[in-house]
């Protein structure tokens, strides 16, 4: 049965709208930002925003080491390869004192003790700023499933290496850390 030239434009309109509904709903949906990209936690894409407190109760951000490298590791204090590696990031936090890297470590603390959290920390003088994650919510954001969690951020905020699990080498840190700050900002 032909379609009557009537019912050809009622379909031509419907399929116009449709059509225009659908962009505007795709164009609604997706997040504005710098080249398209979003926040997300893996490689390329800009490191997740937050503030957390940190061993003595002080706000500390991300945002305030924008033009440095920051290494951001979550970590517990149940959690063996966790803490075999803070070693290797004292050695770094040492070796680069002054330099342009942070070290940040995010203890897991609404599923870890925080006892127990802040006497590793004083037993091993770790020296870098230990953040507290009391709600879970940066620990969500960075998609974090399994610990330890690095991620090594470049000078620009852009999530340059993730790696999960642990514990690393100490050779391994080092050579991520040297490349990123190797680069020009």
């Amino acid at each position: 049965m032909p379609i009557s030239s009537r019912n050809f434009k009622w379909i031509q309109l419907a399929l116009l709208f449709f059509a225009a509904a659908w962009i505007a709903g795709t164009s609604w949906l997706s997040t504005p930002g710098e080249g398209s990209r979003s926040a997300s936690p893996r490689a390329g894409f800009p490191a997740p925003s937050f503030t957390l407190t940190d061993l003595d109760g002080d706000p500390v951000s991300l945002s305030d080491f924008q033009g440095k490298v920051v290494l951001l590791n979550f970590w517990a204090a149940w959690c063996p390869p966790c803490k075999a590696e803070m070693p290797a990031f004292e050695a770094l936090q040492q070796a680069y004192r002054g330099d342009e890297l942070v070290i940040l470590a995010v203890n897991t603390t609404y599923q870890d003790d925080l006892t127990a959290a802040q006497e590793f920390v004083v037993e091993n003088n770790l020296s870098f700023p230990v953040l507290l994650d009391m709600d879970g919510k940066v620990s969500n954001a960075y998609q974090i499933l399994a610990m330890p969690s690095t991620f090594f951020i470049d000078r620009d905020g852009i999530i340059q290496q993730v790696i999960v699990g642990g514990p690393m080498s100490e050779t391994l840190i080092q050579t991520q850390v040297r490349k990123l700050l190797a680069e020009v900002p």
